[in-house]
């Protein structure tokens, strides 16, 4: 695989979620994340038809189980909590004009107005994933569902808040 943890892992990303973690517990962490790969390999075996090579084929449920565990340990550690808006963490005005900054004011306010119309589950998951980066299977893990339950949630949260700042006024970019 050639993943040494580091910041710069384009597969996992690995170094900038473990921070701290090195020695026995890291170690313990990839043999974690080696077994559960051999497992799912194992169980999907009979899913392999040859298309690319095995190790090919294989190195996708690696790289999904160290992310995976990786991003488990990281929010176990230090989890934000899923219904704190992180207002305060957003850049600076957009400009240095003042209607730049009453502009972003304006839309910042119209975006609160519009999460605060969201369902309860669609804000918690929202909040949770674009503003506070946890990860989404830390979060399945945590309310009890599943991946599809959850991107489900964002998609339709989402397209309520694009929908709620278009009528606002503001512009929105196309749904991607």
């Amino acid at each position: 695989m050639g993943c040494s943890g580091g910041s710069h892992c384009p597969s996992c990303g690995a170094g900038r979620q473990l921070g701290s973690v090195n020695g026995p517990e890291l170690d313990d962490l990839a043999q974690q994340a080696a077994d559960d790969a051999l497992v799912t390999i194992l169980d999907r075996l009979d899913d392999f038809r040859g298309l690319s090579r095995f190790t090919t084929w294989a190195c996708k449920f690696v790289i999904f189980e160290v992310s995976a565990k990786v991003a488990r340990h990281a929010w176990r550690r230090q989890a934000p909590s899923v219904a704190e808006l992180a207002w305060d963490q957003l850049p600076g005005p957009l400009g240095h004009r003042p209607e730049d900054s009453l502009e972003q004011r304006a839309q910042l306010d119209a975006l609160s107005r519009a999460i605060g119309g969201l369902t309860g589950r669609q804000r918690e998951v929202l909040v949770a994933v674009a503003l506070n980066d946890v990860p989404i299977d830390v979060l399945a893990a945590k309310l009890g569902t599943n991946r599809n339950a959850l991107y489900k949630n964002l998609f339709d949260a989402r397209r309520s808040l694009r929908a709620s700042m278009a009528a606002a006024g503001h512009p929105v970019s196309p749904q991607q």
